[in-house]
């Protein structure tokens, strides 16, 4: 059976599910798109192709494979896009969260059966439906679970909106030695460089006490301002709006002292080994053109 244990982003990493790019299926139409970015690309004919993704996803796999971390894949569906394993569940502390998503993802949970099996039926969590939550809105952070949101009364407008107000408060129910904190995101179905998909596409803890951060994903000055106070200025990265939008918070920590990030991202992996970290770098232009990056693609099941 495996034991879960995910107390935070950054302790070292021993099991995790990362997504699959076979058989990923024809390029959506505009009007199946999920977010700007994917459209945007759908409309430019920029859209990603499938080899070029698995070799992406499989230089990952390579450096998962190095640092001896056990690495799980969905089964494989045809003609699915099945990615962003980071969507369809998380896990905080020995829990594992079936995320409410979009109903045509249902099938990509149902593709990580084999993982699911190995964990004990008492420890997978069914949210309530009225509960939308997406996994890389929800961040383990020690004492805390630092969550995106948004709770205007358009959420229903928004299908960027992917993460509502029931689900905070059910988390804090699920998790009461936890201070389950809330940040409001810019939303826009339209304009990628405006829209901060899920919380981690512009913010994410790093190392023991550092933090990648873009001021402008989030709708509230003050609770961008409270991470920038929490982990200290001299501690944060800030990213532009352009590093926002090719995904530049959306790297992936396999313990505190290394980190995978995208090949291109040269400010941010330049100021990383700065700052003592070990960086991995892969391509990872073409999955990232369907606003998804390192993070969304990773589910990571135990942490030391």
């Amino acid at each position: 059976m495996l034991q879960l244990n995910i107390q935070n982003e950054t302790a070292t990493l021993k099991a995790v599910i990362l997504g699959t790019a076979k058989s990923i299926g024809a390029i959506p139409k505009p009007e199946d798109c999920y977010d700007p970015k994917s459209l945007q690309h759908v409309l430019n004919g920029t859209y990603p192709k499938e080899q070029d993704m698995i070799s992406e996803m499989d230089a990952v796999a390579a450096i998962f494979k190095k640092y001896d971390i056990k690495v799980f894949r969905p089964e494989i569906l045809e003609n699915y896009n099945q990615i962003f394993t980071r969507d369809i569940a998380f896990v905080i502390d020995d829990k594992l969260i079936k995320a409410n998503i979009l109903p045509d993802r249902e099938k990509e949970y149902l593709a990580i059966q084999h993982v699911l099996d190995q964990i004990n039926p008492k420890n997978i969590i069914q949210l309530p439906a009225e509960c939308h939550v997406e996994g890389g809105d929800v961040m383990p952070w020690n004492e805390y679970v630092f969550m995106g949101t948004y709770s205007g009364d358009d959420y229903a407008d928004f299908i960027t909106a992917r993460t509502n107000t029931q689900a905070v408060k059910e988390l804090q129910k699920l998790f009461p030695h936890k201070i389950v904190k809330a940040f409001e995101l810019r939303k826009s179905n339209t304009n990628a460089k405006e829209n901060a998909l899920h919380l981690d596409c512009c913010f994410q803890p790093i190392g023991k006490d550092k933090a990648i951060l873009h001021k402008n994903g989030f709708l509230v000055e003050s609770e961008y301002e409270w991470l920038l106070n929490y982990f200290g200025k001299d501690n944060v990265f800030e990213i532009t709006k352009e590093e926002m939008y090719n995904m530049n918070s959306n790297i992936f920590s396999i313990s505190e002292q290394v980190i995978v990030s995208e090949q291109n991202f040269t400010r941010l992996n330049t100021w990383l080994r700065e700052n003592g970290f070990i960086v991995e770098e892969v391509p990872y232009t073409e999955i990232a053109k369907q606003e998804g990056l390192l993070r969304c693609s990773t589910m990571p099941l135990i942490r030391e």
